[in-house]
């Protein structure tokens, strides 16, 4: 079913064999060939019986102005709603256009969020073992083909050593479960601190799949994925990325904090789960690891994710082209200028936690959306925001 049309975007609803409903978003440049720019795929509930398709008329052009007027118009109806809370950036050749911060870091004590208040990101955090894994790709030190044995002979399930290669690893194709679970809800979060603590959570379970034969999301791989970084460079995981992506890009309030160690500026997060229908929010800190892991839960702030895009728009950090026939070992090659830079779009939530990064390509804007607030508070902001900007003619 399409959703919504315009000349450089279509919106559709679609429904898999297994009964899923997801949105997908296709963005395409707006002058002929129409290249395709974007991506974007979002779970959904079933539509209502009898729903009919519908392709309205284009809205009407904005100026820039008159876009980020309405994003501040609908954030602050959202904030008096209490559906949101959390920082915003949009930038443009990366200077931001409109940067703001909403509700509070703190509930308990009043706290505001500020522009520079540091979020959890949830899975966005992905995106660095990806970039650490192309990094040790480029330097020659493993393959993207390599299998998991071969680079951690100690790994507990032998089937899954011999079978899974980094690529499935990337992909979320290697049949390795996650760490979430009973166990992982039952046991005190204080216990989990690094890469070691999280593999007994799922690394003697049987592969869930025969590797490559599907796709599966899965936070276990990327905890294993960490341990083939440790592995491979000689390094602490969080050394690796701190030394490697996040100096190098001046992300100076990026890092892995843990929960239990006082950090300035730090928002809490607040989840309405478990509060029978109430309209309170209660502390999500008993609810995720005392640390982040390579599979996501670090923290950052918009200002160092803007700094992140930059770093992907002028080359100094690149992707690895993992999906590439196997064989491939390149990272993604395009030259150091934003020209090349395919563009990314990205999340991550849990419970009260939500983040967004969209980089647009060939000097397109960047949206960053965090929030401390349950999903989709900043996924469904993006939306909005991206929406406006869809209308901007220059």
């Amino acid at each position: 079913r399409v959703l919504e049309a315009s000349e450089d975007a279509i919106t559709v609803l679609i429904q898999t064999k297994k009964g899923e409903w997801f949105e997908i978003g296709f963005q395409f440049e707006a002058e002929s060939p129409h290249k395709l720019l974007g991506l974007r795929v979002e779970d959904r509930e079933a539509p209502p019986a009898g729903a009919q398709s519908k392709i309205e008329a284009p809205a009407p052009p904005l100026t820039e102005g008159e876009a980020m007027s309405l994003v501040e118009k609908h954030l602050n109806e959202l904030v008096a709603a209490d559906e949101f809370s959390g920082t915003v950036i949009i930038a443009k050749g990366g200077v931001p256009v409109l940067q703001k911060a909403y509700g509070l870091a703190s509930l308990e004590y009043n706290v505001p969020n500020r522009i520079d208040t540091k979020f959890n990101l949830g899975s966005i955090n992905k995106i660095f073992t990806q970039i650490a894994i192309g990094q040790l790709v480029g330097q020659g030190k493993l393959s993207f083909d390599d299998p998991l044995g071969k680079l951690l002979p100690d790994y507990p399930n032998r089937a899954a050593g011999e079978k899974v290669t980094i690529r499935q690893l990337l992909d979320m194709a290697s049949g390795i479960g996650d760490f979430f679970g009973p166990e992982f809800k039952a046991m005190p979060k204080d216990r989990l601190r690094t890469i070691k603590d999280f593999l007994p959570l799922f690394a003697n379970k049987p592969l869930e799949f025969e590797p490559g034969t599907k796709h599966q999301y899965s936070n276990g791989g990327y905890i294993v994925l960490g341990a083939v970084v440790e592995k491979v460079s000689g390094q602490d995981y969080y050394d690796y990325v701190r030394d490697h992506i996040f100096k190098p890009t001046g992300m100076q309030n990026t890092d892995w904090y843990e929960a239990d160690l006082p950090t300035p500026n730090m928002a809490s997060g607040y989840t309405r789960e478990g509060m029978g229908g109430q309209h309170a929010r209660r502390n999500n800190l008993y609810t995720r690891p005392a640390k982040g892991s390579p599979a996501g839960g670090g923290y950052s702030t918009a200002g160092d994710l803007l700094k992140f895009a930059l770093a992907l728009q002028s080359g100094k950090l690149r992707l690895p082209d993992f999906r590439k026939p196997a064989g491939g070992e390149s990272q993604n090659s395009h030259p150091g200028n934003t020209a090349g830079f395919p563009g990314l779009g990205i999340a991550g939530g849990s419970l009260g936690i939500n983040a967004l990064l969209e980089v647009g390509a060939d000097q397109g804007y960047t949206i960053i959306v965090m929030s401390n607030y349950d999903p989709p508070s900043a996924e469904a902001t993006g939306k909005k925001i991206r929406g406006l900007l869809a209308r901007v003619k220059n």
